[in-house]
């Protein structure tokens, strides 16, 4: 929240710091998902951002994960190793490798979804299905205004 009050800061009412710290606590809930099928939550998200038709090189998954090109070719080496994604040229242009997941890839990714789907129902059991999309639709308009800056 905004204020042009001097008071000190309440991280009880800080959008940032309670997006950040529901953030940490599913990563946290989330881990035995993930362990399950022996990935992290970052080579989860990278699965599923190739599911899901983003990232399709390298370079965009980088942008998508907000991880540096780096960090996100060991991710991709990672995942390669383990037969999830497969790298593959461009026929169109030679210096362009596409990402896609194996069929290994997308069985891991369709059974952790569920599993995930699963764990955030559970979380969310006592909310109503209004304030679920309400709550979707908030973090939507939050998420495309930080896109437009980003």
């Amino acid at each position: 929240m905004t204020s042009d009050t001097p008071d000190p800061f309440d991280p009880e009412r800080s959008v940032g710091y309670l997006t950040k710290r529901v953030y940490q606590l599913a990563r946290i809930g989330l881990e035995p998902v993930f362990a399950d099928e022996e990935v992290t939550h970052v080579q989860w998200s990278a699965l599923m951002a190739l599911h899901h038709g983003v990232g399709g090189t390298a370079a965009e998954l980088a942008r998508h994960l907000c991880h540096d090109t780096g960090a996100t070719t060991r991710i991709v080496d990672t995942l390669e190793e383990r037969g999830l994604i497969e790298r593959c040229r461009c026929t169109e242009d030679r210096r362009v490798v596409r990402l896609s997941l194996t069929e290994a890839g997308r069985e891991v990714t369709a059974r952790c979804k569920v599993k995930v789907i699963g764990q955030w129902n559970e979380w969310l059991a006592d909310w109503s299905p209004e304030e679920v999309e309400r709550f979707v639709g908030d973090l939507l308009r939050l998420r495309n205004k930080l896109e437009t800056v980003a």
